[in-house]
């Protein structure tokens, strides 16, 4: 079977066409509706990489990968609030723990939708959320600076870093309750829609039977440090959107590139040692940003003075290509994505 031919990738090309990017604009200026999230739930993909035995697909990394890119290019403040709920599930079917076979399954089907909070722990030595053990269970206290989906997401996975420097993750119903209280909505240059806030935590109190990983820091932050190396598949969804709104003289070299570009970055997320080819990896992904935004500026010029209008695709497009440069950033793929943009040459500038 080939990737187009997948099921899930199926799916998510039909609600891309017959959902998602036609309301992607008012969706935008209104926020994401509970009706795209249902779309989400019973169209299988929030089981895309869960395991077949609690009911997920279990799928490839290619088609995780496409459908990744067709639900960012048809709208990204949908693709970002579901894509919240993949590491859960990951984080769940690598843990023997018992919250394991309460949640999994449920994680895995669509019944329940997960966010998460622990981007904050890359900023470490700052400790943003700290955790303390208490008689029955732990004790959370600081800020979450991001969390996506509020109001959409039925549980989140927490993260903070224990007296004893070990990270803590554990589910948490994703609601005002005592002990975690929500900002309001932040308003953003692009991604609003995704209904974002803040995390103000005030000795919020989770059982140990919530826990889903403990282990030292430094074991947690090396295999999550290779994440953030490769090229995001959103950033070639958005790119692929933008460029089919120019005219195929002017994109087909940048489609060709584009093409070329994936490919190689795909065969390093493939490759079977993670760690290996790191300065390649990072190049790569700066490469997809800096195609991602010749694109995007290729749409809007392309659309003239209407792309200014807030209903026009092309200033979206714009506007969420900025967000994806900083998504999912590190100190390292900060300053690799820097050193590129200084580079006398670079074709960007």
């Amino acid at each position: 079977m080939t990737v187009a031919a997948h099921p899930l990738v199926v799916r998510a090309r039909e609600l891309a066409d017959g959902l998602l990017a036609p309301a992607a604009e008012r969706v935008d200026q209104e926020g994401v509706p509970a009706g795209h999230i249902e779309a989400i739930r019973r169209s299988g993909l929030l089981g895309v990489s869960a395991p077949a035995a609690y009911g997920g697909s279990a799928a490839p990394a290619a088609v995780v990968r496409e459908t990744a890119e067709i639900l960012a290019g048809a709208c990204c403040s949908t693709w970002f609030v579901q894509t919240q709920h993949h590491t859960p599930v990951l984080t769940l079917a690598k843990t023997a723990l018992p919250v394991r076979d309460r949640l999994l399954g449920p994680l895995a089907r669509g019944e329940l939708l997960s966010g998460v909070a622990y981007a904050h722990l890359r900023s470490y030595p700052r400790l943003p959320v700290r955790v303390r053990r208490e008689a029955d269970g732990w004790s959370f206290s600081g800020t979450v600076p991001w969390y996506t989906g509020w109001g959409l997401n039925d549980v989140m996975l927490l993260a903070g870093v224990s007296e004893d420097d070990k990270a803590l993750f554990a589910f948490v119903d994703a609601r005002e309750q005592p002990g975690l209280r929500p900002s309001e909505p932040m308003r953003l240059a692009a991604l609003t829609a995704s209904r974002t806030v803040s995390l103000d935590l005030d000795g919020l109190r989770v059982p140990e039977a919530d826990v889903a990983l403990r282990l030292p820091y430094a074991e947690w932050a090396a295999p999550d440090r290779l994440k953030t190396l490769n090229a995001n598949p959103a950033v070639f969804g958005i790119t692929s959107a933008a460029l089919a709104l120019v005219a195929e003289e002017y994109a087909a070299a940048l489609r060709t590139r584009l093409e070329e570009i994936r490919r190689r970055a795909y065969a390093l997320a493939d490759h079977p040692v993670p760690h290996e080819h790191a300065e390649e990896r990072l190049a790569l992904r700066a490469e997809a940003f800096t195609l991602m935004r010749t694109a995007t500026t290729a749409a809007v010029v392309s659309g003239g003075g209407r792309a200014m209008s807030l209903d026009h695709r092309a200033q979206r497009l714009a506007r969420e290509g900025l967000f994806l440069l900083v998504q999912g950033q590190t100190a390292e793929s900060r300053t690799a994505h820097l050193s590129r943009l200084a580079e006398p040459r670079h074709p960007g500038r």
